[in-house]
């Protein structure tokens, strides 16, 4: 650690911005401690020790991190709630979600008013897990606590998990039991529930929980909702339910979309017309929600997205054309949305000239994870050199700085390709920005370094991991001393040679 200048009287403010100076995480940690002991007076408060938990959970220092999070319950110390979501998904990065769930169950026995968040954020890493059995049993547990809430969106997330096991019977369950508790279902959950229903055959079930909508909280007009319409739709039709889709097709307009009046007197489509093809079905319906009731960018942006997202880019493309002719400006979801698509197709480089071209015409300004989405996938393609050009544009837009996640696809992608020295540049820009990439990007630089007979390069950044409190892997010493006995032959030899 090197020379601390400490001020004549220290704030929790001041603390946090030495902590966050330091590379190695231990030393943060003694400074963290030391506070106290300098200032007679000073008492850490909750963004102190949030800022500490942050370093160390980043680090995957796990032993110090709890460590500082007992001394806060000693101290109660009153916190947010952020702190713990925070410490809960550095448990889930690691693979630890044994420990997550048992930190989550001792919040109470601290000074947090409301842990909403990280009831959130746990129910989302255990089903992500696939651990239902554990996640009911939290969700029941938090049900009961003082602390907790209960919201849609972590109903939504246990009906998204019922139905991605291809249980949506059970999952229509835990919907009824929402209204039951006098919970409002939104769109989310719509959509999710439709979605499941619809992929498990119960379009019977589906209907009646499209009609339920249209009567709940589509009876005054929600332009989004067109995607979970949609879903039903060209569910029958796939099950060549044609003119049952038809009729639904016609109450939606009246009644789902706020369409004008002189609207409300139309014919309907005939679906089924000409021995239509499926595909041409799903055409004529996508253009039916989006130009049968009021035309708005809402309504646009949702048909959209959901084509992009199911990768039907010509599908989307020619409504996203409609849209402009319209008169509607896209906004920047619907933007990314395309990008990655197009992206997830192998097509970085017309990516690449949405953003570029695209986004710059029309007046919308890219965002950081719009410049990700297009590095990412300029990466995936081997091409990672167009992608590191994208960091200098970044940093001339102002407010676009790249994130950890985004110098580390690059440094991947550069690795990938061999382009180690290049790699070195980029991971040297992410420290100076006061980003610290994790163990797995240290190690596949200096082994891929080492392979490349950069023997001197490789022990500068096994040096720097170390500063940092790092362990290297065996592996990455294994490279390293692979290295240096490779090259000492050839040294002795030029030696024989002289």
């Amino acid at each position: 650690m090197g020379v601390v200048r400490w001020p004549r009287l220290l704030t929790p403010t001041q603390l946090c911005q030495l902590i966050r100076q330091q590379k190695n995480p231990l030393d943060a940690l003694h400074l963290f401690d030391a506070a106290p002991f300098r200032y007679p007076s000073y008492r850490h408060n909750g963004p102190a020790y949030a800022a500490i938990v942050d370093v160390l959970g980043s680090a995957g220092r796990l032993a110090e991190m709890m460590g500082v999070i007992e001394q806060m319950k000693r101290d109660s110390c009153q916190c947010n709630d952020s702190l713990f979501v925070g410490a809960i998904r550095t448990y889930a990065r690691l693979g630890r979600p044994e420990e997550a769930v048992a930190l989550f169950r001792q919040i109470p026995q601290f000074n947090c008013v409301s842990w909403m968040e990280s009831f959130h954020e746990i129910l989302r890493m255990l089903l992500s897990g696939g651990e239902l059995e554990k996640a009911l049993q939290v969700f029941v547990d938090g049900c009961q606590g003082p602390g907790v809430k209960v919201e849609v969106r972590c109903l939504n997330l246990l009906i998204g998990a019922l139905c991605g096991m291809k249980r949506s019977d059970l999952a229509l369950e835990v919907f009824e039991e929402i209204r039951e508790q006098c919970h409002y279902p939104d769109s989310e959950t719509y959509r999710i529930l439709m979605k499941g229903l619809c992929e498990d055959g119960r379009l019977d079930d589906a209907t009646h929980l499209l009609y339920s909508m249209l009567w709940r909280i589509s009876s005054k007009g929600c332009e989004t909702d067109v995607v979970v319409y949609r879903t039903l739709l060209e569910a029958l039709c796939a099950a060549g339910r044609v003119r049952e889709a038809e009729d639904i097709l016609a109450k939606v307009l009246k009644k789902g979309l706020r369409s004008p009046r002189i609207r409300r007197s139309f014919q309907g489509y005939d679906l089924g017309a000409g021995n239509r093809s499926l595909e041409e079905m799903k055409n004529l319906i996508d253009k039916a929600l989006a130009s049968g009731g009021v035309r708005s960018l809402s309504t646009y942006g949702a048909i959209i997205a959901d084509l992009y997202s199911e990768g039907k880019i010509g599908d989307a493309d020619r409504l996203f054309d409609e849209m402009l002719q319209r008169g509607f400006k896209p906004s920047l979801s619907t933007y990314e949305a395309k990008i990655s698509a197009l992206c997830s197709a192998g097509r970085a480089g017309d990516a690449a000239a949405v953003l570029e071209t695209e986004m710059a015409e029309r007046g919308c300004a890219p965002a950081a994870s719009t410049y990700h989405l297009v590095m990412r996938g300029l990466c995936e393609e081997r091409k990672s050199q167009r992608a590191v050009e994208y960091l200098q544009k970044m940093d001339l837009r102002g407010r676009c700085a790249p994130s950890k996640e985004t110098y580390e696809t690059l440094v991947e992608g550069l690795c990938g390709e061999g382009r180690f020295v290049e790699a070195c540049r980029v991971l040297e820009r992410m420290l100076n920005r006061k980003h610290l990439p994790g163990d797995a990007i240290y190690s596949r630089l200096i082994t891929g370094l080492c392979s490349t007979r950069r023997r001197y390069d490789a022990v500068l950044w096994l040096e720097e991991m170390v500063s940092q409190g790092r362990t290297p892997a065996p592996f990455v010493w294994s490279s390293l001393v692979s290295a240096t006995c490779t090259e000492q032959p050839e040294a002795d030899a030029f030696v024989d040679a002289e």
